[in-house]
């Protein structure tokens, strides 16, 4: 072999781990993981060790981790991944597919039918991108290698391999997102357990192919967290001065009321109460900044991904789609009385 061979095939093979390398059961963290789960959860350490040795860490993982999207695009750049002519088209479809499992789950929790839509929608364009890494791959990088979230994606491993116990599934097969979200509304393991449902009464709750139980969980989701049927999300605000409401720095937090943001010069329209809770959202846009009045439920889109562009893609979404749809109706219903 040349020398130039030889420098060429050392490179390559210190490029290598740094794509995918084995996690390693001896190494002092996760040997203290898997010390826990059998101790606390009753797992067989043998069977565990396997799980866990088959786990593999991936830069993509961790590169896809360090520039999400709300974190990286202003508002207008945001809003043009998923306000589109091809996902509404996409989600006017996706409504007449599911229509009666859609309008049934609406009537029992209060969750309107477009915005269950338009989660699954903007998470995963209606189920066709759901992800292309192991959810064990995803949650063994970020829990093991990723010290800025790593207590958290530990625990979110832990709480995978716990699932795939309760759900029957095999954890080396469950395919997902980069951050180990899981089926069509993306679910991670911890939201997975405590809010999935059986939407059909088959006895399992399917989040990976069910529709029936994937729709009626998105809606337990939102119940769970305080969806107020009938109420509004949010409305369009205008400011007198905008230098004291600078853009991008959203709370999300219910810290004002209707009251109080109408005193500081935000003007917008609602007929709840002076004392109902309220944020004032301020987004970058194309020409000129918006700013936005959110209420108990806009809070509570923000429980699904903590992110005010998250939120009022989805809003913005499910205002389309409810627009779509009633026309495509209105169409149909000529076309037949013609």
């Amino acid at each position: 072999m040349t020398r130039t061979r030889a420098l060429f095939a050392a490179a390559m093979i210190a490029i290598l781990p740094t794509a995918a390398l084995a996690l390693d059961p001896q190494r002092a963290d996760v040997a203290a993981f898997v010390d826990e789960l059998v101790a606390e959860h009753d797992f067989d350490r043998d069977w565990l060790v396997a799980m866990v040795s088959d786990g593999e860490t991936k830069q993509k993982i961790l590169d896809a981790m360090s520039r999400p999207a709300e974190k990286t695009l202003a508002w207008y750049e945001y809003r043009r991944i998923f306000i589109t002519d091809e996902r509404i088209a996409a989600g006017v479809s996706f409504w007449e597919e599911h229509a009666e499992r859609l309008a049934r789950i609406s009537a029992e929790t209060g969750v309107p039918a477009e915005i269950i839509a338009a989660i699954v929608g903007v998470e995963t364009y209606y189920g066709r991108q759901t992800g292309g890494y192991r959810v064990l791959d995803a949650l063994a990088t970020l829990g093991f290698d990723y010290p800025p979230r790593s207590t958290f994606f530990r625990g979110e491993l832990e709480q995978f391999f716990l699932l795939t116990r309760d759900e029957q599934l095999t954890p080396t097969d469950v395919m997902g997102s980069y951050a180990g979200a899981m089926g069509p509304p993306q679910f991670i393991p911890s939201s997975y357990r405590a809010y999935a449902v059986d939407g059909d009464g088959d006895g399992r709750r399917d989040l990976l192919g069910n529709w029936d139980d994937i729709l009626a969980s998105v809606a337990n989701y939102f119940v769970a967290h305080g969806w107020r049927a009938g109420e509004p999300v949010t409305v369009p605000g205008q400011v007198d001065d905008p230098q004291k409401f600078p853009v991008g720095k959203n709370t999300l937090k219910l810290n004002d009321t209707v009251a109080s943001l109408a005193d500081q010069g935000v003007g917008f329209e609602t007929e709840l109460g002076a004392a109902t809770p309220t944020m004032l959202i301020g987004l970058e846009g194309d020409a000129d900044n918006e700013y936005w009045v959110g209420f108990k439920n806009f809070y509570v889109i923000t429980r699904y991904n903590r992110s005010a562009m998250y939120a009022m893609a989805v809003y913005q979404l499910a205002t389309e789609l409810a627009m779509a749809v009633e026309i495509a109706a209105a169409s149909q219903a000529a076309s037949d009385a013609g």
